[in-house]
C-alpha cells in the first residue's frame, strides 16, 4: 500500500495506513487527524476520557475518531455527529474460536457459530469478532463491557453482519450503522456508528 486508501460509508470517512507492528497507533494518527481538521498542532486535537477513549477537543466536539491496527496496517476512520468505532483484524488461524465464543460471546451467536460449516467457521468468528469491537469502541468501555451484551446476525452466504439486540447502555440496536468490508487481502475491517443526541 504506497498511497493511502480511503472509503467513505455514510458520515465515516476511513483512511489506510501502513503500520509497524509493536508500536501504538495514536502518535501516528495524531498527524493525520490534525491535517484532516486544519490544524497545526496534533498535540492539541484529542485527549482520553475516563475509560480511555479518544476524544477529540474543542472545537471538534462534534466529530469522533477512532483508529485501529493489526499486523503492519492502520484504519483511521472519523465523521461528524456520531459516534463510531472501527476494528481491524489480520487473517490467521484462529483454532480456538469456537471455544472462545463459547466462553465470551452471547449464547445465540455461540450456537450459530456451532452450527456453522467447519471450513468457514474462523471466518465467521473474525467477523463477528470484529463488528463487536468496532461497536464496543464507539460505546468508549470496549471489551471491558463484555462481549455477550450485544447479538449479532450472519449467514454463511455472506450476507452483512447485523445488530439483532443489544444491553440498553448500548442505545437502540436499529440505530446502529454497521459496515464490514476487506480493506486489502489478508485483513479484515468493521466500522460501527451511532447518532448523537439518541
Amino acid at each position: 500500500m504506497s498511497t493511502p486508501v480511503r472509503w467513505q460509508f455514510g458520515p465515516v470517512q476511513v483512511q489506510a495506513l501502513p503500520h509497524v507492528p509493536g508500536l501504538r497507533g495514536e502518535p501516528q494518527v495524531r498527524g493525520l487527524l490534525a491535517g484532516w481538521l486544519g490544524e497545526t498542532d496534533a498535540a492539541t486535537i484529542l485527549a482520553r476520557d475516563a475509560w480511555g477513549r479518544p476524544r477529540l477537543l474543542a472545537p471538534y466536539e462534534d466529530r469522533d475518531a477512532g483508529w485501529s491496527h493489526s499486523g503492519e496496517r492502520l484504519l483511521l476512520a472519523m465523521g461528524r455527529d456520531i459516534t463510531l468505532g472501527v476494528d481491524l483484524e489480520r487473517l490467521r488461524p484462529r483454532p480456538r474460536a469456537l471455544e472462545l465464543a463459547e466462553r465470551y460471546f452471547a449464547p445465540a451467536e455461540a450456537a450459530r457459530l456451532r452450527a456453522t460449516a467447519p471450513a468457514q467457521r474462523e471466518a465467521t468468528f473474525l467477523r463477528l469478532w470484529c463488528a463487536k469491537e468496532a461497536l464496543l469502541k464507539a460505546h468508549g468501555r470496549g471489551l471491558a463491557f463484555g462481549l455477550d451484551r450485544l447479538e449479532f446476525g450472519i449467514d454463511e452466504d455472506g450476507a452483512p453482519v447485523r445488530l439483532l439486540a443489544c444491553d440498553p447502555a448500548l442505545g437502540i440496536a436499529a440505530e446502529w450503522q454497521l459496515r464490514e468490508w476487506t480493506p486489502e487481502p489478508g485483513y479484515h475491517a468493521a466500522v460501527a456508528w451511532y447518532p448523537r443526541g439518541t
